[in-house]
Formats: structure tokens, C-alpha cells, sequence
């Protein structure tokens, strides 16, 4: 590994379990959706250095996507950051090629995840078939990512709250 990463948190899988199952399930729709995404993990394990409420992007990149059922999604390729409002408005999956080539790339809005610091990992809570048939581009032909319309539509699919509008009280 080149590079220092908080906790460790590179690469270190562990197959699904219940309880992590059953965690991000309880997890799912306590916070504002579109607002931000979730932390689940052990709350026993000590800790030093940032994370995992504020990490570098770049330790995040590479890091596995799993649904709730522990079935592999793919990849964060990229953390895509809103400069004007300073929020993470998508991460970028990868998905379906092999070493690069080939790969489905996905804008997944930022509160559809729910990081887990046990299995050092992004849970994405949606069936492999429903990501198969997600709005995906190629790495050669990105979507304009400030276009609302398609902003709309993406967070929508994954039902989520645009990340720019506030939580409802």
C-alpha cells in the first residue's frame, strides 16, 4: 500500500453476517436521506487518527461496495465533491469490467451509503439486478454532474433526497 490509511481501512473483507445485515438495516433512514452517508461498525475498536467521520477521499478510492446481503457491487472510483457548496454530492462506482476495462461507472449519491468500519467496506442497499439496470455511463463519456435533471433522476433511482436540499422537519 502507498498510502497512510485511517484504520487500516484498505481491502480487508470479511464475509457478510446477520448482524451486519441487521445493523445496516436498522441504520437505513435515521439520518437525513441525501444529507450524508452513515457509519455502522463496532464501537469497541480503538482508534487514532482521523475516521471515520473525516477521512481523506483518497483512502476511500478503491474501497468495495456490497449490498446489505454482502453481494459485490464494485468499486468507489472517484469522490466526486460540490465545490460551490463544499458537500460530497456522489461517489463514483465501478462495476462489472475486469482491471478496468470494460467497467460500468454509476454516480451513487453520497447518503445512499452507509460505511462499515468492521468490514472495512460501503454498503449500498439495492439488489445487483437494480444496479445493473441503473443510469451508468463509461469512462470516456461522463454525464454533466451539475445538470439538475440528471442530478434528479439518479437520486431519485436510489431514493434519495437531492444532496442540496435541506431535511424536512
Amino acid at each position: 500500500m502507498t498510502r497512510d490509511t485511517p484504520l487500516a481501512f484498505r481491502r480487508r473483507r470479511r464475509p457478510a453476517t446477520k448482524e451486519i445485515t441487521i445493523m445496516a438495516s436498522q441504520y437505513q433512514g435515521t439520518t437525513p436521506t441525501g444529507q450524508q452517508a452513515g457509519i455502522v461498525g463496532s464501537e469497541d475498536e480503538i482508534r487514532t487518527g482521523p475516521g471515520p467521520e473525516v477521512m481523506a477521499a483518497s483512502t476511500l478510492e478503491g474501497d468495495d461496495v456490497v449490498n446489505r446481503v454482502g453481494d459485490d457491487l464494485g468499486k468507489i472510483k472517484e469522490i466526486m465533491i460540490d465545490v460551490q457548496s463544499g458537500r460530497v454530492a456522489y461517489a463514483v462506482l465501478s462495476s462489472g469490467g475486469f482491471l478496468g476495462l470494460g467497467d460500468k461507472l454509476f454516480a451513487i449519491p453520497w447518503g445512499a451509503l452507509t460505511l462499515d468500519t468492521d468490514r472495512k467496506c460501503f454498503i449500498l442497499d439495492v439488489e445487483a439486478e437494480k444496479l445493473k439496470n441503473a443510469p451508468g455511463f463509461d469512462k470516456d463519456h461522463w454525464p454533466s454532474m451539475a445538470d439538475t435533471t440528471w442530478a434528479n433522476e439518479v437520486h431519485a433511482y436510489y431514493g434519495q433526497r437531492t444532496y442540496w436540499q435541506t431535511p424536512s422537519h
